[in-house]
């Protein structure tokens, strides 16, 4: 497994909005975001603006909804964060996630759009358990997003992260 210690200050962990069903004949990577996702993300987007959360990169997995998603922080934070979009993101174990974070030296804060239950280990790894059950005792909701930020104590026995705020679209 990877080291649970990404060099970013702060990382945001957003699950994509609710998603339609897949229609006939289409891909799982291929859905897109229902009438009601497209309200949650613009929500969540809105929520982490008025909050002041301003990523310096947004990495989204590839596929359809979490793009959709990722897109809903476009108009607010196009000029000063940059967007990915990644395939290694989709349907992929929490370490993948973890090992793009801390290939990503250069950043300080980071937001990753992803996937259950992916998104949702990648919490529970950095945060801890009994934080990460506090706030998603069900399970990581769509357009859930946590923000995390690294500890100042880092001493060997404490967490190097701190869930500092849940964000439910």
């Amino acid at each position: 497994m990877t080291s649970v210690t990404p060099p970013q200050n702060r990382i945001y962990l957003l699950r994509h909005a609710k998603s339609g069903w897949a229609q006939p004949g289409e891909r799982d990577f291929d859905r897109a975001l229902s009438d009601a996702g497209r309200e949650e993300a613009a929500s969540v987007a809105e929520q982490a603006i008025e909050r002041g959360y301003r990523p310096d990169l947004i990495l989204s997995s590839s596929a359809r909804r979490c793009r959709e998603t990722a897109d809903a922080f476009r108009g607010a934070y196009a000029t000063r964060t940059e967007f990915r979009y990644l395939d290694e993101l989709y349907n992929c174990p929490a370490d993948t996630y973890l090992d793009i974070l801390a290939d990503l030296k250069n950043y300080d804060s980071v937001m990753v759009v992803g996937h259950n239950p992916s998104i949702e280990e990648v919490l529970f790894l950095l945060a801890g358990s009994e934080a990460a059950q506090t706030v998603v005792p069900e399970g990581f909701p769509t357009a859930g997003l946590a923000v995390l930020d690294r500890a100042a104590d880092t001493a060997p026995d404490s967490r190097p992260w701190i869930l500092l705020d849940f964000v439910d679209g």
